[in-house]
């Protein structure tokens, strides 16, 4: 019994002792450390993705109440407030410090990785009319969407327009460009595109505008250059610029925002002619087949990890990719500095986990593509650096990832751009024009103007969709850019955003975190003492009988 006992109490005393040092040593170390709280966070950036990002923001408060703000202030404005410590997470389409820039933007000193959120397209939304009549099917090859945005191009019935919208009589309506007046991510990735694949447009503009040449040709910027005089109208913010081609004064305008933008403003988008001679919109599919060719910074070891070359995506010659598909990201937090903290760790850690998989799954209808499962996968890598991080919830297998590009018989591959299906025939070059609409305004049909002209999916001569408006023609350019001059009155609206009901992700059980650490080191302190005290205790009794004198024993 006494061996039985003391074997007992030797099993307790070792099991003790693991668990104080599993409490000490394991839960409690540095680089397990978890954040307690949800605290509140901060961030700033990217009008092109805030879309996404404010649906995801209200629906983790609705399902969880982690309080995220978001200020779309610009991705300009988003990678210096993440700089100089005023946001928690900064986003942007762009890294920092592009090559080929005009504007000096220096990594910041604080610590920081990229993690992707979301893809999508940049989509050209007009507001055009023929006699009265709203045009929903406008096709532009790159050339000539360079050309209106350099100023070479100055009314919708060009004859390079006309080639590229042979079922439409086009009207002598001056085109309005609406650019950024900001520091805009979107500005960057448009002028990356121009810089490539339309140098000698874009080099000539460098002229108009005063800027200088980088490495030989004219710059990448995010602050988009105008000429003075030249009938251009600069806006703050993607609903600054499509708030201003959505208004009924502003037939003939024509700007650059991300698709979701259009969609809520229920205008089309131009189909943009492609390498293989389709003209495309920039659906999630289209999308999602484009960056099929995007080279990504793989090297997990770089500060530019998971950045994207997109040289072959503009070049593409996939019948359904869209030239310009881009991703955007978010700028996290590597260390505990500059007021963060482990427990703003905490929410921005479990805030990524779920849009990488739950959020992605709202991604088509916000107007975006979800993204492909390998930027999943390395945005994990991103997210585990964030300080406070919970490892139970980053950690996800990407099997129970709820994403709608994860493709079972392909883990890597992305089943959204397996599915996309092909364009159709009078989405060829050279071909009477489909006559559906496009982006926002996808109900609404354009008639065919020109005798004898038709178009897969038209509406018959002199007809449009429902929804269509007759009432507003179309205005001269100098009353667009300045209302004043002719008593036009130009309201600057916004776009309304789209919501969406939220649905709440299942996420992972919190780690366990200091508490429990802490529990965990006290049993094992328990089961030590309960194997060691009563052997001790049991001696020092035997000890206190031998030498206790009994009564009536002899004084020594």
């Amino acid at each position: 019994m006494i061996r039985r006992l003391s074997r007992a109490r030797a099993v307790a005393a070792s099991l003790g002792l693991v668990l104080i040092v599993l409490g000490v040593f394991g839960t409690l170390t540095p680089a397990q450390a978890v954040g307690s709280i949800h605290a509140n966070i901060v961030g700033s950036g990217s009008t092109w993705s805030a879309n996404a990002l404010q649906q995801w923001i209200r629906n983790v408060f609705n399902n969880y109440q982690w309080k995220i703000t978001y200020s779309e202030s610009g991705s300009t404005q988003g990678r210096n407030d993440f700089a100089n410590g005023t946001a928690d997470f900064g986003v942007s389409e762009i890294p920092y410090g592009i090559a080929n820039s005009n504007e000096a933007d220096s990594p910041p000193t604080r610590g920081f990785r990229y993690m992707p959120i979301v893809a999508g397209g940049t989509a050209f939304m007009y507001n055009l009319q023929i006699a009265g009549k709203r045009v929903t099917n406008l096709r532009l090859s790159g050339e000539n969407i360079a050309k209106i945005f350099t100023g070479v191009i100055t009314t919708w019935n060009d004859p390079a327009i006309v080639v590229d919208n042979p079922s439409l009589s086009l009207p002598a309506t001056p085109i309005v460009p609406v650019v950024r007046s900001d520091g805009s991510g979107t500005s960057a990735q448009f002028s990356t595109w121009m810089r490539q694949e339309q140098t000698g447009l874009w080099d000539a503009y460098c002229g108009k505008v005063g800027r200088p040449f980088v490495n030989g040709h004219c710059g990448i910027t995010s602050n988009y250059p105008t000429v003075p005089g030249s009938g251009f109208v600069s806006k703050a913010g993607a609903n600054g610029v499509a708030g201003y081609v959505a208004q009924a004064a502003a037939v003939g305008s024509i700007t650059f925002v991300e698709y979701s933008y259009a969609l809520n403003s229920k205008f089309p988008v131009v189909k943009m002619l492609n390498d293989a001679g389709f003209y495309t919109e920039p659906t999630a599919s289209n999308v999602a087949v484009a960056l099929l060719q995007a080279r990504i910074n793989e090297d997990s070891t770089s500060q530019n990890f998971l950045t994207q070359d997109l040289t072959n995506v503009y070049t593409n010659v996939d019948a359904r990719s869209y030239p310009l598909s881009s991703y955007s990201y978010i700028i996290l937090p590597t260390k505990e500095e500059s007021n963060f903290t482990q427990d703003k760790g905490l929410t921005l850690a479990d805030f990524g986990s779920y849009f990488l998989c739950e959020g992605q799954q709202q991604a088509e209808a916000l107007g975006y593509s979800p993204l492909p499962v390998n930027l999943v996968l390395g945005a994990q890598q991103q997210i585990t650096q964030v300080p406070g991080g919970d490892p139970a919830k980053t950690n996800f297998a990407i099997a129970s990832c709820n994403n709608p590009t994860l493709d079972p018989n392909d883990p890597r591959g992305n089943a959204l751009a397996t599915r996309a299906p092909m364009p159709q025939d009078c989405d060829r070059f050279g071909v009477a024009q489909c006559l559906t609409g496009t982006g926002g305004a996808r109900e609404i049909s354009t008639a065919a103007s020109k005798t004898g002209e038709s178009g897969a999916g038209g509406a018959s001569s002199g007809s449009v969709g429902a929804g269509a408006s007759d009432s507003a023609g179309a205005v001269d350019a100098a009353a667009i850019a300045d209302p004043g001059a002719t008593g036009e009155a130009v309201v600057d609206s916004v776009a309304a955003s789209t919501v969406l009901a939220g649905t709440p992700q299942d996420l992972a059980v919190s780690h366990p975190g200091v508490l429990p650490a802490i529990a965990v080191t006290g049993a094992g302190m328990g089961l030590l003492l309960a194997a060691v005290l009563p052997p001790l205790l049991g001696r020092r009794s035997r000890k206190a009988l031998l030498v206790r004198p009994t009564r009536g024993s002899p004084a020594r």
